[in-house]
């Protein structure tokens, strides 16, 4: 079967990506240099391969070895690739799409895309944000990465972790961060050889901007985890709050809190937010305005007694952590019954400050409506709950301490 031009466009594209990695590859394992003139193996050209099949073409290993021997026989290289063309497969290998495929996706279409892609863009910054918050908070030191030994170590072999992976350049000596990222579910060992790995994605682009002269050194850093710690900080990071509903009040002045149903009969980690409204002066440049066109230099009293006795603008809440539970004797379900239905008498040692801070929070004057309260929770096996420091792993998160845990 014949190449097309697409087709062969997209092979020289891949080839050339591939044989710059694969040189890279060769000498961080001592079998050659960048300039060497080592003969392709066969898993380059399954990676050739495996690159055409993410594009839309379907060729085996062999073909894509007999069609590069018949372009260099023919004299092509690099070179004869337009920039055009290395332009728009560059985008199809990062999964962009090209400006052809974009003229025919409706403008509405579109937009609602690019929204969605920024807004999944912005939630994955904030986590490696925030990730990276953590491992600076333990100040952990940077190691210098060195060899693909570094990860078959014994004591990275079964651990989970948070770990960051850093970089230099010639010119500026301070590490900065790459990616940081929980590896809660795969290995340390592992997660980590994948980033050094030239056939695996993350490696790749390690590698490439090693070979370029973009970076200096690589290096990495992680902080061991449990299994329990690691549930904790999906809990923050993953886990979408709850509003708990309130009834309306009785006996006068008194609410009572409405669960929402679904809450797991099982063991896990739950956390208690209170929704802060934050208040700030008014801004000096705020202008009083006539709530009537056309009466300049007029202004309505109550508009002005209002604002006068109002001298703050409230901005957007946020939900607060005030307590982290562990249900490891009782089911989620319980514990928070417990915490939101229970009376005084029913108070644990431990529960004292929560559920005070709740049942007051039940006592409302007319009219008046009680702080909104939030839940939130993950399912953890009973056997991993006693393992760790969960309170103050979640305090390093967030980057302030919970109110009600003792």
């Amino acid at each position: 079967m014949s190449w097309t031009p697409a087709e062969t466009n997209a092979l020289i594209a891949v080839w050339g990506n591939e044989r710059l990695v694969e040189a890279r590859y060769q000498q961080l394992e001592g079998a050659g240099t960048v300039f060497g003139s080592k003969a392709p193996g066969p898993a380059m050209y399954e990676r050739v391969s495996r690159a055409l099949a993410e594009l839309g073409y379907e060729r085996t290993p062999s073909q894509c070895r007999e069609r590069i021997k018949e372009l260099e026989s023919d004299g092509s290289t690099m070179e004869d690739y337009s920039q055009e063309d290395w332009g728009n497969h560059s985008q199809d290998l990062h999964g962009y799409p090209t400006d052809q495929e974009l003229d025919e996706i409706p403008v509405t279409k579109r937009t609602l895309k690019i929204k969605q892609e920024s807004s999944e863009e912005a939630q994955k910054r904030d986590i490696m944000q925030n990730i990276v918050q953590i491992l600076e908070s333990v100040q952990l030191k940077w190691e210098l990465f060195q060899s693909w030994t570094d990860f078959s170590r014994l004591h990275l072999s079964n651990k989970l972790a948070i770990f960051g992976i850093g970089y230099n350049t010639r010119w500026k000596e301070d590490i900065r961060y790459h990616y940081a990222e929980i590896s809660s579910q795969v290995p340390l060992g592992k997660r980590l050889r994948e980033y050094f790995n030239s056939e695996k994605p993350e490696g790749r682009i390690i590698m490439t901007r090693v070979q370029k002269m973009n970076w200096k050194n690589v290096y990495y850093k992680f902080l061991e985890i449990t299994i329990s710690e690691a549930r904790c900080l999906e809990l923050h990071m993953e886990i979408d709050w709850i509003p708990i509903a309130h009834s309306k009040p009785t006996g006068g002045n008194v609410v009572q809190y409405l669960l929402p149903g679904g809450i797991p009969k099982s063991p896990g980690l739950y956390a208690i937010g209170y929704e802060e409204c934050i208040e700030r002066p008014l801004s000096p440049h705020t202008e009083l305005r006539s709530l009537e066109p056309g009466k300049e230099g007029r202004v309505d009293l109550e508009t002005l007694s209002a604002q006068a006795s109002l001298q703050v603008e409230i901005e957007p809440t946020r939900i607060i952590y005030c307590y982290l539970g562990i249900a490891e004797v009782r089911t989620l379900q319980q514990c928070l019954f417990l915490h939101f239905q229970a009376n005084t008498k029913t108070f644990s040692k431990d529960w004292v400050g929560i559920n005070g801070f709740l049942s007051q929070n039940c006592i409302v004057d007319p009219g008046v409506s009680p702080k909104s309260i939030y839940i939130k929770f993950v399912e953890v096996e009973r056997d991993f709950l006693s393992a760790g420091s969960l309170v103050e792993c979640l305090e390093k998160a967030i980057g302030y301490p919970l109110k009600f845990n003792n």
